[in-house]
C-alpha cells in the first residue's frame, strides 16, 4: 500500500479494506495505511459521521455493514457545481426522508472531498440561510458563468449600489454563492454576494487580463 495517499483517497481504501465484512482492527488499518493510529482514528470517525454504514469501535475492529456502494467518480468542477446546486435545491426546498438524504449526501461529499482549501472544494454542507436566499442566487449563475467564460464586463446593481465590473471568479460557502470582480467603478477588488443582485448587464467590449487586475492577482490578495 502507499503511504502518501491524500486523504480523498486513504478514505476510499478504508472504504475497500471493511467492504469484506471481515471485523479490522485499527491498528492492521494503520500499517495497511502506512499512517498513524490516531489517523484512523479520526477517519473512521468522519466516514462514521457522513453517513458510511460502518459498525465498531476503538479497541474492538470495524467492519462496514451492508449498503450500497458505488465506484469512485471523477467530477468536474462543473459537475460538483451541478451537484451541489441540485443538492440545495433538495435540501432546502423538501422535508422529510429527502432534506435529510441531501443533508446525508453532502456530508458524505464533503468527507470525500480533497483537503485543499479554495474553490468549489470548500464548504459544500448546508449553512443555515433560507431557501429563498439561495433561490436568488440561482437565476444568475449561469449568465455570470457565461460572463466569466466570454470575459465580458457586466453592470451589476444591488440594493445598496450599482457598479462596472470584471467578473473573475465564482465560489460558494454552503448556499452562499459569491463573485469576485475587479471593480471598475471602485478601481480595486471587490466580492459580491450573488444572492444580493438585482440587475445584470452585460457591457459592450470584452476584458483581457492586466497587471494587477487578474484573476490570479485577486488570489495573491486573498
Amino acid at each position: 500500500m502507499a503511504t502518501s495517499e491524500n486523504r480523498a483517497d486513504r478514505l476510499m481504501s478504508l472504504m475497500e479494506m471493511l467492504r469484506d465484512g471481515q471485523l479490522h482492527r485499527a491498528e492492521d488499518l494503520a500499517v495497511a495505511l502506512g499512517v498513524s493510529l490516531r489517523t484512523v482514528y479520526r477517519d473512521m470517525k468522519t466516514l462514521m459521521g457522513s453517513g458510511v454504514a460502518i459498525e465498531g469501535a476503538r479497541g474492538t475492529g470495524y467492519r462496514a455493514q451492508a449498503a450500497l456502494t458505488l465506484p469512485p467518480l471523477n467530477l468536474t468542477e462543473a459537475e460538483l457545481e451541478a451537484l451541489h446546486i441540485g443538492l440545495a435545491v433538495v435540501g432546502t426546498g423538501m422535508e422529510g426522508e429527502l432534506r435529510e438524504a441531501a443533508e446525508s449526501l453532502s456530508a458524505k461529499i464533503d468527507a470525500m472531498l480533497p483537503e485543499e482549501v479554495g474553490g468549489v472544494t470548500q464548504g459544500f454542507g448546508f449553512a443555515s440561510y433560507p431557501f429563498d436566499v439561495s433561490a436568488r442566487a440561482l437565476r444568475h449563475l449561469e449568465p455570470l458563468r457565461t460572463a466569466i467564460r466570454g470575459k465580458q464586463k457586466l453592470h451589476v446593481r444591488t440594493s445598496e449600489s450599482a457598479r462596472d465590473v470584471r467578473p473573475l471568479k465564482l465560489s460558494h460557502w454552503g448556499r452562499v454563492w459569491v463573485l469576485a470582480v475587479w471593480d471598475e467603478t471602485g478601481n480595486g477588488f471587490a466580492e459580491l454576494r450573488v444572492d444580493q443582485i438585482t440587475e445584470i448587464t452585460p457591457l459592450p467590449g470584452l476584458f483581457v487580463e492586466e497587471p494587477g487586475k487578474s484573476l490570479r492577482d485577486f488570489e495573491a490578495q486573498s
